[in-house]
């Protein structure tokens, strides 16, 4: 493969996968103007967001088995065009209420790209350079804490708060017609794959039955618990108490993630001289650490505002460096099953950061505590998995992505 259709394709790829980030992030400096027009709290419109997120997470079992019957491209249609309709929902909500509904269905249209971004670097790349494009995968995801939050706060200040849905559904158009025109179907449809419930539990069953899979896969999620905290309590923590206005807290949700779009990056040059597993304990340790002291820190009033940007800029560097293995280590013994298993372990994601993006409205208490302390438990548990899990794995398939980047395949 040559280095020019090696880039393309990450670059697609990773567009597909900063779709729903994307969706996430741009509204999230509207939340108190959507509060004001709804007549709500923003507490309330933070329900959205859990929402979106459950959606996300239902829907990757939807995809996971249709990718792997009918081929990935299909299904990506159905979920981009799902996606338009219902992003023209959102800006049309006139309460509350109608806008978490259309939310969730606008997340089952946005998560067909990014169950088919995963799976089509498993279909494409070499097993041996997975972590690797998964890290660039995530250069081109840093695009969206970095941009969106930004420029929809100068939507929201210039247009109103629906000029952000407007904008989402024309960059969903774009994608689609790329996808359409540019992108190769990497998996041929299977007829006989069944989609049948019975055949289809058992393909998600001998899926979660590995231990490489369950180990890491259930590790990695709780771990990202820690950064979907920070997405749902950082309006609330940064806005409400700090009273940051909507284009400081933009400027300052971008800067907060370059600690994890960073850490991304320092991942390519870690992993040519120490394995993934390597990389994750030594990144989980680190996050517990900063997790507790973050915790007990503002429980204890030591912290203000450069305090809790300080910390939270730390934990979100340690959730960055661990991702992007876990995925590889993951999905690594897979290859008939890629959809499935990249299912399975968007699932994970984000059913547990709906949970913990929920967590962070239902307990707000004015203050950083909900969000830091989702961080440090989030971290101990996962820490906790990952050390009793790995004991499981027999024949473990290591990811070295050392290879150069023109490698074929």
């Amino acid at each position: 493969m040559s280095k020019q259709r090696y880039f393309f394709l990450v670059l697609i790829l990773g567009t597909l996968t900063a779709l729903s980030p994307f969706s996430i992030d741009m509204y999230l400096p509207a939340f108190q103007d959507i509060a004001r027009a709804l007549h709500t709290t923003p507490s309330q419109v933070g329900q959205s967001l859990s929402s979106f997120f459950i959606g996300l997470a239902t829907g990757q079992l939807i995809y996971g088995p249709l990718m792997d019957r009918f081929g990935r491209k299909r299904p990506l249609y159905f979920g981009l065009s799902l996606y338009i309709v219902a992003s023209v929902g959102c800006f049309l909500s006139t309460s509350v209420e109608m806008l978490i509904i259309i939310r969730a269905f606008q997340a089952i249209g946005s998560c067909a790209a990014g169950v088919a971004s995963v799976a089509m670097v498993r279909d494409i790349f070499p097993v041996k350079d997975n972590a690797k494009v998964f890290a660039l995968l995530f250069l081109v995801l840093g695009a969206s804490p970095l941009i969106a939050p930004t420029t929809g706060s100068y939507l929201a200040d210039a247009f109103g708060w629906q000029s952000v849905f407007i904008v989402l559904l024309s960059i969903a158009v774009l994608i689609l017609v790329a996808v359409i025109f540019t992108l190769p179907e990497s998996y041929e449809p299977d007829a006989s794959y069944s989609l049948k419930p019975g055949p289809i539990i058992n393909n998600f069953l001998q899926v979660i039955r590995e231990p490489q899979f369950y180990t890491y896969a259930i590790a990695g999620s709780i771990a990202f618990c820690g950064l979907f905290a920070y997405v749902a309590g950082s309006p609330l923590v940064f806005m409400g108490v700090f009273h940051l206005s909507k284009k400081g807290y933009g400027l300052l949700f971008a800067g907060l993630s370059v600690g994890f779009v960073g850490a991304n990056q320092v991942n390519s040059l870690l992993i040519k001289r120490f394995k993934s597993e390597q990389i994750v304990r030594a990144a989980l340790t680190t996050q517990v650490i900063l997790g507790i002291l973050f915790w007990i820190g503002t429980l204890n009033g030591w912290y203000g505002l450069a305090g809790v940007i300080t910390m939270t800029f730390l934990v979100l560097s340690c959730i960055g460096l661990t991702n992007p293995n876990t995925s590889a280590l993951s999905m690594a013994p897979f290859s008939k099953n890629a959809g499935v298993a990249s299912a399975l372990l968007g699932t994970m994601q984000l059913g547990l950061g709906a949970a913990a993006s929920f967590a962070v409205s239902i307990f707000s208490d004015k203050s950083a505590m909900p969000m830091a302390g989702i961080m440090a438990v989030s971290s101990v548990i996962a820490l906790t998995v990952l050390l009793t899990g790995r004991r499981n794995i027999v024949n473990k398939i290591e990811v070295d992505a050392a290879a150069p980047v023109g490698a074929s395949h």
